[in-house]
């Protein structure tokens, strides 16, 4: 028997487009182009659709899906409880999905979407994905939101990023700090890009020199923060602060610092973007950056209702409550 998967990869498009196109529905935003091929597809393969099964679909379920890529991740924790916050509000039921790389959270969104499991989708992306891989989904017209990444032509919600650095900059100038490096995320990250060029003005305003080649760009993974921190004391010229662009390659930093017998904060201090409650154990105590993790949950969710009723894209920064500095011994000398 011909399936819906099989007109989709006829057509060469994903599985939920080619649901919409099927369905008249005059609401999907999709070209004409597009709505023939997928109907050419469906006659060249017999394809015979269940009417009955989309008519349940197109029915509201009130559900929603927020995928992300490590649901041990804490950092997701806080996105997941503002989501749920505002989805309750909303009398919606939030459905929690990993996915593990892209391909993996693309394949789930659009299985959950074309079965009429959801109404719409948040998507976290992993760190550093291509924002053409998103396309498939994101530009195909159905209720979907990034978080953390933009994408022409689809709903988004954003961090200021660029202000926690600058908050994580501030601190350590305040502290005496002159020689400042950055342990940052991979170049394809946008996220990295925004508080790497958030870091950049920091020094700029403050007149703190700019090394480069005291900005490393590995990724936000502990085992990330461990390789940068150990380039970064290994070298001939060390610096006495760093900036890490996510909590979670601080960790690795803290021990890296530790493996090597640099004492921290009194050789180097350390302040990491985002906050999550291992911080406060970790030895030294980390200081962060608390970014509204919380309040990207929220608008995510409704952004997402807003795209559910028949909205337009829109992008969405999220700036307040601004970044504040949670300090710790890791900073404080």
């Amino acid at each position: 028997m011909v399936s819906l998967s099989d007109v989709a990869a006829r057509a060469g498009i994903s599985v939920s487009v080619a649901s919409r196109a099927l369905s008249g529905d005059p609401g999907a935003r999709l070209s004409e182009t597009t709505r023939r091929r997928v109907r050419e597809a469906a006659a060249e393969l017999g394809y015979r659709p269940n009417h009955a099964g989309r008519s349940l679909r197109r029915a509201r379920t009130d559900v929603i899906a927020l995928i992300v890529p490590d649901v041990t991740n804490a950092l997701f924790a806080e996105l997941t409880r503002g989501a749920d916050a505002e989805a309750v509000a909303r009398g919606l039921t939030v459905i929690l999905g990993r996915g593990d790389d892209t391909a993996t959270a693309l394949v789930l969104a659009d299985r959950l979407l074309a079965e009429g499991r959801v109404d719409g989708v948040i998507l976290q992306p992993r760190d550093g994905t291509d924002p053409q891989e998103l396309l498939p989904l994101a530009g195909a017209g159905v209720p979907v939101v990034i978080v953390h990444d933009e994408i022409a032509g689809a709903s988004a919600v954003l961090l200021d990023d660029a202000a926690a650095a600058i908050a994580a900059v501030d601190h350590l100038v305040a502290h005496g700090r002159q020689r400042i490096a950055l342990i940052g995320g991979i170049e394809a990250s946008s996220s990295a890009r925004r508080r790497e060029a958030g870091f950049r003005s920091a020094l700029a305003a403050r007149g703190v020199p700019l090394h480069e080649q005291w900005i490393t760009r590995l990724g936000y993974g502990p085992e990330n923060g461990r390789e940068a921190m150990g380039q970064l004391l290994k070298s001939d010229e060390r610096p006495d602060a760093v900036v890490v662009a996510n909590v979670n390659a601080g960790f690795g930093a803290l021990a890296e610092a530790a493996r090597l017998g640099v004492a921290v904060p009194q050789s180097v201090a350390v302040v990491a973007i985002h906050d999550s409650w291992p911080a406060a154990y970790t030895a030294p105590a980390l200081t962060c950056v608390r970014t509204p993790l919380y309040e990207v949950g929220r608008a995510a969710v409704a952004v997402l209702a807003d795209r559910i009723a028949g909205g337009d894209p829109q992008v969405v920064r999220v700036s307040s409550p601004a970044p504040v500095v949670v300090a710790r011994a890791s900073a404080e000398t």
